[in-house]
């Protein structure tokens, strides 16, 4: 079955209902499908084909939940990537998943413009308002197709999303994510919220390229009906708005998200709150986050737990026993187990490795055999998290097994911030780590070694990093050291030891 059946299905039940509100837009179900089979025909006439691959960088819009759709009508391979990644990030995820097409929005042309001109510009590039002489094809031809156009038939395991993610070791891979994956997690997701009354809306502010948003936010409410109150990006006084003027909402978001709201709502309490749930996810959520927000919004939140390989796997249970601190049990169709190195079970309390299994962990990683069989051992996903359970069932992350760091609810890898660093001449050693952050979970920390006789300084190595990489990575920690980084006996930097005096 083809995931986008599901707005298909929506568009019969809830014709007229609003689909997406996006700053004084409205889009109905019946318009989004009619907009989305415009697209997907606009888009088959201009050459594009079922598994074909296309890279889409776009911030919340509609438009980019249309896009999102007619590419899943046609059976082609969506490959999502951050809007705000630039040159060395995104060379190797075009010259990885070799995308047919492109469809992207103007701010963000420049860098995607530099690959192209190296790699190849594909055959079909189009954006939102592209500058004059971009190369690129407005996106508004898409306009112009047929409003009748037929779902492709996708089989189970086609894949519709990939999705980069650095994980723990080398350099990121491409996650794929078939229809069957991202149909069964949103339909469970549905099941497991419970009577959801109709004029329910879901606050949009997580991005819709990470997997969070695309199915918690994107996929589940458009298979549910609901409507999705899109916000371009996170604003904690619009989305304070939201909750004081809506009748009924429900908000997905990230531990940073919540505190931004904390700290805004004990400066200025909400009038009301038409909160009627919360979930949070992307990172662990400080119990004092969740007591104090639950106090000041009136609203329980539900932590739960998935990954890029697999959406949501576990989640504190709605309307019946959850624990602080806990991301709750594995939602059904899913299992859970702590493991030892030798792969053999844990007790309760004890920890040890995550593993998770269950019909929405991913196809496997895209050109990537054996890390995917590094990855997946008999349908259990090995996440590089260490956690532990508890009697009834419960699990709770303790810590991770890698360097990944979280920062605001994103991914950062180390070692590819280590590598930019490397490029300046100056630098003779350096290692990127997570600090402690009171509001982001984790900041982003450089310890860095200079060659004799360099003169270069913190804030200049700080800006060629911000150059570089997305916003959200570079380290604004710098600790130019006077003394080697500690190393073990094979030469290997120990991270530990600058974490315990960071």
């Amino acid at each position: 079955m083809n995931l986008a059946q599901h707005l298909v299905d929506s568009a019969r039940k809830h014709p007229d209902k609003a689909a997406c509100r996006h700053g004084d837009g409205e889009i109905s179900f019946r318009e989004l499908d009619e907009m989305t089979n415009r697209f997907a025909s606009a888009l088959s006439d201009l050459g594009l084909k079922p598994k074909d691959r296309c890279l889409v960088m776009m911030p919340n819009s509609m438009e980019q939940i249309a896009v999102y759709y007619a590419l899943a009508k046609m059976g082609v391979v969506q490959v999502l990537a951050n809007f705000m990644y630039r040159g060395h990030e995104l060379e190797h995820i075009i010259e990885d998943s070799q995308p047919k097409a492109f469809i992207g929005a103007e701010p963000y042309l420049d860098e995607v413009r530099k690959i192209f001109a190296k790699t190849g510009m594909p055959p079909i590039a189009l954006a939102k308002n592209p500058s004059k002489d971009s190369g690129f094809t407005d996106l508004s031809v898409l306009s112009t197709g047929n409003v009748d156009f037929t779902v492709y038939p996708a089989d189970d395991d086609d894949t519709l999303n990939i999705l980069y993610t650095s994980g723990t070791t080398g350099v990121s891979k491409g996650a794929m994510l078939t229809h069957k994956n991202l149909i069964s997690n949103c339909r469970t997701l549905a099941m497991m919220r419970g009577n959801i009354e109709n004029d329910t809306a879901v606050i949009g502010v997580l991005p819709l390229f990470h997997v969070f948003g695309i199915n918690s936010v994107l996929n589940t409410s458009i298979y549910l009906g609901l409507t999705i109150l899109m916000l371009p990006q996170f604003d904690p006084e619009q989305v304070m708005d939201i909750i004081e003027q809506e009748e009924r909402t429900i908000l997905f978001a990230v531990p940073t998200m919540y505190n931004r709201l904390i700290q805004l709502a004990e400066a200025k309490p909400p009038k009301r709150s038409s909160l009627k749930f919360a979930v949070s996810g992307g990172a662990s959520l400080p119990e004092e986050f969740l007591h104090r927000f639950e106090t000041l919004f009136h609203a329980k939140i539900y932590e739960g737990y998935g990954l890029t390989e697999a959406p949501v796997c576990i989640e504190n249970p709605y309307n019946q026993t959850t624990k602080v601190g806990s991301i709750g049990v594995p939602i059904p169709g899913f299992s859970a187990r702590v493991v030892d190195a030798d792969g053999n079970d844990l007790p309760p309390s004890k920890p040890g490795e995550l593993l998770v299994k269950g019909p929405a962990v991913m196809k496997g990683y895209l050109n990537c055999p054996d890390e995917t069989a590094e990855a997946i051992t008999d349908g259990w996903l090995h996440t590089g998290d260490i956690a532990r359970s508890d009697d009834d069932g419960y699990f709770y992350i303790v810590d991770r097994k890698k360097d990944l760091i979280i920062r605001g609810g994103y991914n950062v890898y180390p070692r590819e911030i280590e590598e930019v660093i490397y490029q300046l001449p100056d630098v003779l050693e350096t290692a990127v780590i997570g600090m402690p952050h009171k509001d982001l979970g984790e900041e982003i920390g450089a310890f860095i070694v200079l060659k004799e006789g360099a003169k270069i300084d913190s804030e200049t190595i700080k800006l060629y990093v911000k150059e570089r990489v997305a916003p959200y990575k570079y380290p604004r920690i710098i600790t130019i050291c006077d003394q080697p980084l500690p190393k073990s006996g094979s030469g290997k930097i120990l991270k530990k030891e600058l974490r315990n005096v960071s």
